[in-house]
């Protein structure tokens, strides 16, 4: 297999960055079955993803600091595309996890099949964070799905959550696992973070990098013009 890359789009962190980023307002916009379904504008969207049960409805309140996402005890509820929009600037996206053994063959089916069309066929999105459990060794179904995204030049970056469960040594060698594994397929690393919904680690990180893309977003917009 050839070495892979990161998605096309470029997506680089400086080491400094803008007044960090506040969200003032967000709000539920809609949710979506299909990819035509998603709202017909032009702000950027920013996407989550994970295995069920991974924590990625936590991950979302703790960053916007609201409970927009349901947090539920069984795995697999999250079944549509979920467009939050933030600060009436960009979409905060909450898609569907995969992997869920206990749904039936035709949705696990359909899980697939809308995930792939909005990861692949939407033009809005911006940046795709995939989120995996810190205290786990790499997971075959995560790393098929970022190979995928690495064939199909989708950007990404992952979300090592749960972290407030793992001692500063288990959690560095549980990234640098990754690290290794990622390297045997990957000629750069995807942009990583690190994250705990319990203790609010991470929130400053991830959308900093988010005001990065959107404030490179906006440089390029006014030089085309």
């Amino acid at each position: 297999m050839s070495r892979l890359k990161i998605g096309q789009k470029r997506v680089s962190l400086s080491s400094k960055f803008r007044d960090q980023m506040i969200i003032s307002k967000a709000q539920f916009k809609c949710s979506s079955q299909k990819l035509q379904q998603i709202p017909d504008d032009k702000l950027h969207e920013f996407a989550f993803i994970g295995r069920s049960n991974v924590g990625k409805s936590s991950l979302i309140n703790m960053l916007t600091q609201r409970q927009l996402a349901k947090v539920s005890g069984t795995p697999g509820k999250t079944r549509l595309i979920n467009h939050f929009i933030i600060n009436d600037q960009w979409y905060l996206v909450d898609l569907p996890g995969y992997g869920y053994a206990r749904v039936s063959k035709d949705v696990r089916g359909g899980f697939s099949k809308l995930i792939t069309d909005y990861v692949t066929k939407c033009r809005k999105l911006h940046f795709l964070f995939v989120l995996v459990d810190s205290r786990l060794e790499p997971q075959r179904i995560d790393m098929e799905f970022i190979t995928m995204l690495g064939q199909q030049g989708i950007p990404f970056g992952l979300v090592f959550t749960k972290a407030d469960k793992l001692s500063a040594a288990q959690l560095k060698r549980s990234v640098e696992r990754y690290q290794r594994t990622l390297a045997e397929q990957w000629e750069e690393m995807p942009a990583m973070f690190v994250s705990s919904s319990e203790k609010g680690r991470g929130r400053d990180e991830i959308l900093d990098f988010i005001d990065k893309c959107l404030n490179d977003v906006e440089k390029i917009d006014i030089e085309q013009e």
